[in-house]
Parts: C-alpha cells; sequence; structure tokens
C-alpha cells in the first residue's frame, strides 16, 4: 500500500468523471477509485449517454455514499461538462479538485502523487512528455500532433509547461474560484489549455507530474477535426486577450 506525506483527513477530495457511453468502464474505475490509499468522493457528470452510462452511475451511487451524479440534458463538449463539476465542487467545501477521463487512460493510481505536489501548488498537470514520452497504445500520427500541439502552445502563448493539452489535473479550490467559469470559451481540448493558461497568467502555482498515458481499450475515441480546429485558433485568441504577454504579472514577494 502506498505511504506517502499526505496524510490529512479534513481537505476533501473530489475526482470529477465527464461520460458520455461510458457503461463498461465506469464500474470498475470508480471501484479502483474507492481502493486507493487516500480518501476520495467522485462526481460523474454524464451528457445523457444513449448507452445507459447514467443510469449506471446513479445505481452505483445509490449504494455508495462517496459518489454522486450530476445529469446534463445533452452531449455539450467537455468544457461545458467540467465547468458544471466545477461549480458542483466549488458550492461543497472540496480543496482538492481533479479532472480525469472515465476510459481508464488516466491511471487511478497517480491521484497520491498528484495530492503530494498540490500541497505546494495551485494546479497540478500530469504530463505525458515529461522528461520523456509516456503514451500506450496512439498510433504515431496521433502522437506527433499531441506534441506538435505542445509545442505550438508554448511558441504562440510562452506558457511553460510540457503537456498543456492534457487532461489529468488537481485544482486547487483557489485555483477554480479565482476562474470566471462563465467566460471559459472552449469546449474541447482547448478548454485544457485555456484553463490553464488563465490560472499561470495569474502568476500561480503549476507543477508537472509524469504519467502514463493508455489509450482507451473499449469505447471510441471523442477527437475531431472540429476541436483540433477549436484548439488552433484558441491559441491565438488567449494570446490576445493577455495583452500580447508571454509571460505573467510577477506578483510581489511577501
Amino acid at each position: 500500500m502506498w505511504a506517502g506525506p499526505f496524510t490529512s483527513m479534513s481537505q476533501k477530495t473530489l475526482v470529477i468523471v465527464p461520460t458520455y457511453n461510458e457503461r463498461d468502464n465506469l464500474p470498475p474505475l470508480i471501484q479502483r477509485l474507492m481502493a486507493l490509499p487516500v480518501v476520495v468522493e467522485v462526481l460523474v457528470v454524464d451528457d445523457n449517454s444513449p448507452d445507459g452510462t447514467g443510469r449506471v452511475a446513479d445505481a452505483i451511487a445509490a449504494k455508495n455514499p462517496m459518489v454522486y451524479v450530476l445529469h446534463r440534458q445533452e452531449k455539450d463538449g467537455l468544457g461545458r461538462a467540467y465547468c458544471a463539476g466545477f461549480a458542483w465542487a466549488l458550492q461543497r467545501d472540496y480543496e482538492f479538485i481533479f479532472e480525469m477521463d472515465g476510459d481508464f487512460s488516466h491511471n487511478p493510481d497517480d491521484i497520491p502523487a498528484f495530492l503530494n505536489a498540490a500541497q505546494d501548488a495551485d494546479l497540478v498537470l500530469g504530463s505525458r512528455y515529461c522528461n520523456g514520452i509516456r503514451v500506450i497504445n496512439w498510433p504515431l500520427k496521433r502522437l506527433m500532433l499531441s506534441m506538435s500541439a505542445g509545442k505550438y502552445v508554448r511558441a504562440v502563448t510562452g506558457m511553460p509547461v510540457s503537456d498543456p493539452t492534457g487532461g489529468y489535473k488537481c485544482f486547487r479550490r483557489r485555483a477554480l474560484m479565482s476562474l470566471n467559469l462563465d467566460a471559459v470559451r472552449s469546449n474541447g481540448y482547448s478548454f485544457q489549455v485555456e484553463l490553464t493558461h488563465r490560472i499561470w497568467m495569474q502568476d500561480m502555482k503549476i507543477v508537472e507530474v509524469p504519467i502514463i498515458f493508455t489509450d482507451r481499450f473499449q469505447g471510441s475515441s471523442k477527437m475531431s477535426r472540429k476541436i483540433v480546429w477549436e484548439a488552433f485558433w484558441m491559441v491565438w485568441r488567449l494570446w490576445i486577450n493577455s495583452g500580447l504577454r508571454r509571460a505573467p504579472n510577477r506578483r510581489p514577494a511577501g
């Protein structure tokens, strides 16, 4: 069993899992989360999945008081699902709030390492490219697209993170409180870039922890041409909206 410095039980942790047609993945994923050596609660945000994922989530929540379900009426994008989950979390007393895919591409066993890093950070990013490439089951074309996107984001915005498009994250409550979630414009993978950029531009502390990313073995990818183009243009919009700055205004010491 993991034994690390993160032992506080007073700071609650919520893992937000957005779902759309994940009925086969959801039960074993929640089982893994409940078996962690740290205590976490889970919020499933389901976009009215045709395969009945929402009903599966309700059945799990009915038996487990650590699991909650937020039903949305239609498939409205990853960004909108996470913003709904963030708003739900901020109305309650969670200190650490995770983004996590529902298809096992993110390893639940990494959560204790995120929580350790979050003790001295505002946002912890799970990086597939920190100190090497850690991606399993991706075709070369997809890998090159992801790595090129990271370089593109750094070149335009100046944001010094190795994996800005990654979706495995842990936010401190204060980081999410600093954001106007209603003003977040992006919805696909660019949503990940936009939130990190908004936090970085406030000179809040961001750290990366290495993860191994395993592409889904069940179901189908949500990647589309529309998502790619949204991400392409969003980066320039972020740079323009930040006054063409490529670094945050540093906070005074003390």
